[in-house]
């Protein structure tokens, strides 16, 4: 099975696990759009743009937790990526 990285990401749901900014710990929403440094979900019916670059975050509860500094591509580069396995 393909790792949850390399997936597409548009209608998952993200829930943010650890950020540099504390006010975006917990957030959750379902992922809207994808660009290579943004992530922009629709949280409790309000659109949150969130930067790659400060978030870690998981995917449909699953709990490989993924930093966002790594994923900081554009979504169809992302796709095709060899990611090293923790």
């Amino acid at each position: 099975m393909s790792d949850v990285i390399n997936m597409p990401w548009i209608s998952r749901i993200l829930q943010v696990t650890k950020s540099t900014d504390s006010s975006l710990e917990g957030v959750s929403g379902m992922i809207m759009n994808e660009t290579k440094n943004t992530i922009l979900i629709d949280s409790k019916g309000k659109d949150l743009l969130l930067a790659k670059n400060v978030i870690s975050f998981t995917l449909d509860g699953n709990d490989k937790e993924i930093d966002g500094k790594i994923v900081s591509q554009r979504p169809e580069n992302r796709i095709n990526k060899k990611y090293r396995r923790n």
